[in-house]
Order: C-alpha cells, then structure tokens, then sequence
C-alpha cells in the first residue's frame, strides 16, 4: 500500500472532503505515475480526482460500522510504535549480517 495514503473513514472528527481529495490525488498519481500532470492530461486527471473523492465520500456514508470511531492521536501513536518497531527489526537483522560475516572465513 502507498504510504501516503492514509485511512480516513471513521474519524472523529470526520475527514475533510479536502483530506478525501489530497488522498484521491495521491491514488490518481500512484496509479498514473506523474508527479505533476500536464496540460494535456491536467483535464483527465483532475477528472478522475473529482470522480475518486465523490465515490469515496459515497462509500464512507454507506459503510457500515461497529466500534468508536478512531482518533488522529491514537493513530499517529500506532504509526509511531509501527515505525520504531520497524526501525528495531532492520537494525537488528544488520546486527545478525554483521555478526555472519565477521564469523566467517575470508576467502582469498
């Protein structure tokens, strides 16, 4: 998944119809591969943004769901958590290769 994307459906408060459209930009640009669109595709691109947010809006008013809605705080804390653990498990897997080669013969 984009790393930019980011869920939006049942916050408190609710996202913004400007968060639902930097999100659908960001789809419309991961999907097209242009970081920025030219005049001869800007008509097209802003086209399939438009269309995006409008059937995301659509479908956060027909999920159905059970539970509290999520908070931005708790969340930036679980991605926070997420990334140090990510962070441990790569230091820790450069520790082992490290450790492999240093036992290792050398060759010559």
């Amino acid at each position: 998944m984009c790393r930019n994307i980011k869920t939006l459906h049942h916050f408190e408060p609710p996202a913004t119809q400007e968060e639902v459209r930097a999100s659908a930009l960001q789809y419309v640009r991961k999907l097209t591969g242009l970081k920025s669109f030219s005049k001869a595709n800007k008509e097209a691109c802003e086209h399939a943004v438009d269309h995006i947010s409008a059937v995301t809006l659509d479908l956060f008013d027909q999920l159905v769901v059970h539970g509290p809605p999520r908070t931005r705080e708790v969340e930036r804390q679980k991605a926070i958590e997420r990334g140090k653990k990510r962070e441990q498990q790569l230091r820790d897997r450069v520790l082992r290769e490290n450790a492999a080669e240093a036992i290792r013969p050398t060759e010559r």
